[in-house]
């Protein structure tokens, strides 16, 4: 799986919310000032050659759908995030993350609370 520049990150962020649609789908659901139809369309062209997204064909129109999960490849990114800028060490990470929002020792205990009940929540899965 390849990392995702920016504008196909914001047009993946549209395909996992909506599930499915066209490029003017795509188009009305981004921010003003909207970006040419062309510049859309090539981007998701992009995604459909990395084997993000796929598509239905209707005629000349083309259906765009997801086909990595939002989960999916925030696990991947994250998991480049940790090994790139904190040595692989999720410590490393979360120290920085704690740090950068002057978080106090009881949301640093809520964290670890949190944490704790999602892993045990996971095992009875």
């Amino acid at each position: 799986m390849k990392e995702l520049t920016k504008a196909e990150q914001q047009i993946m962020q549209i395909l996992w919310e909506k599930k499915k649609g066209f490029v003017n789908d795509i188009i009305e659901e981004m921010p003003d000032p909207k970006p040419a139809y062309n510049t859309v369309s090539t981007i998701v062209r992009i995604l459909v050659k990395k084997e993000f997204v796929g598509f239905k064909a209707y005629g000349k129109s083309h259906e765009y759908f997801p086909l990595i999960e939002k989960d999916t490849y925030r696990s991947f990114f994250m998991k480049n995030l940790m090994t790139d800028y904190f040595s692989g060490s999720f410590q490393k990470m979360v120290s920085f993350f704690a740090k950068e929002n002057n978080m106090d020792m009881a949301q640093v205990d809520a964290l670890l609370n949190e944490v704790k009940s999602d892993l045990n929540t996971d095992d009875h899965e």
